[in-house]
């Protein structure tokens, strides 16, 4: 099952049998204070460079997401998607909670653009579907529902079966849905990234999707945290993960990544890893 995303210029295939696709997480304001405090002056140079960065370290999505607290995110967010444009021709992924924000940034986008997200409370399905549907996009679907974010297995797929069934009902393709299990820290549960790996490879095996995870949650509270999201990213990739969120312009991520590519026969003699090698150790090509 493929699922393609555009710009004007470039298209991206995710599916199992493709190289892992990056989605570039750094254009977030959470935790990055002088990335809010730019969007906050509208001041969108510093956004150009993060794009620039991610695509230039291997990113084939950029996630765009411009929450900051009083400001006009839908204002915000039609800027930032045409500040990027202008610097990287790589596919977007239109990141917000709030619905307006999303129809302003799918009204703007040139191509299909991935929006991040929907999830199974029935006022989310209500208010993002249609718009998915509207603009033909894709979508993260997030296995939590209106009782929040279940820790078991069997409702993190009944969620996202919920999701899909609903996307299709109004015409969007099962393919065009991309479905995020949620990892949670293993710091306050040491049974979370089982649960996560176990739901990847459930929703994988009954509903053939591709799938996305923001890794870095599983290690929140831990030390040695870029070790732990390695080690869970290829097991991930083991168990369905196909688009990853996560930061391309940290080596070991994305040497973790090629790799997984590599050992699963997807790197044609090597050439994605070496090429990537040579440029991230320029003095011994």
């Amino acid at each position: 099952m493929q699922t393609r995303v555009s710009s004007e210029s470039q298209e991206v295939i995710i599916g199992p049998d493709q190289p892992v696709a990056i989605i570039g997480e750094r254009i977030n304001p959470t935790g990055r204070k002088k990335l809010a405090e730019v969007l906050e002056r509208r001041d969108m140079g510093y956004v150009q460079q993060e794009a620039l960065k991610q695509v230039q370290a291997g990113a084939h999505i950029l996630d765009v997401n411009v929450g900051i607290s009083g400001a006009d995110e839908s204002a915000i967010m039609v800027e930032a998607i045409q500040a990027i444009r202008e610097v990287v021709g790589t596919p977007l992924c239109i990141d917000s909670a709030n619905p307006k924000v999303l129809a302003a940034g799918l009204q703007v986008y040139k191509g299909k653009v991935l929006v991040n997200s929907v999830n199974g409370e029935e006022a989310k399905l209500k208010e993002v579907l249609p718009l998915v549907a509207e603009y033909k996009a894709a979508v993260v679907a997030l296995t939590m529902d209106d009782k929040g974010i279940p820790t078991d297995v069997s409702t993190r797929v009944a969620i996202a079966e919920k999701i899909v069934n609903e996307a299709v009902k109004l015409g969007i393709p099962a393919e065009d849905v991309i479905v995020d299990p949620l990892a949670m820290s293993v710091a306050s549960d040491d049974q979370a990234g089982l649960g996560a790996l176990r739901a990847l490879a459930e929703i994988r095996d009954k509903l053939g999707v591709n799938q996305t995870i923001g890794a870095s949650n599983v290690s929140y509270g831990l030390p040695e945290r870029r070790a732990v999201n390695c080690v869970f990213l290829a097991m991930a990739v083991l168990n369905g993960l196909t688009c990853p969120i996560t930061d391309p312009t940290v080596w070991p991520v994305r040497r973790t990544l090629l790799l997984a590519d590599l050992l699963q026969g997807k790197d044609e003699f090597a050439m994605n890893f070496i090429s990537a090698y040579r440029e991230q150790n320029p003095e011994e090509a």
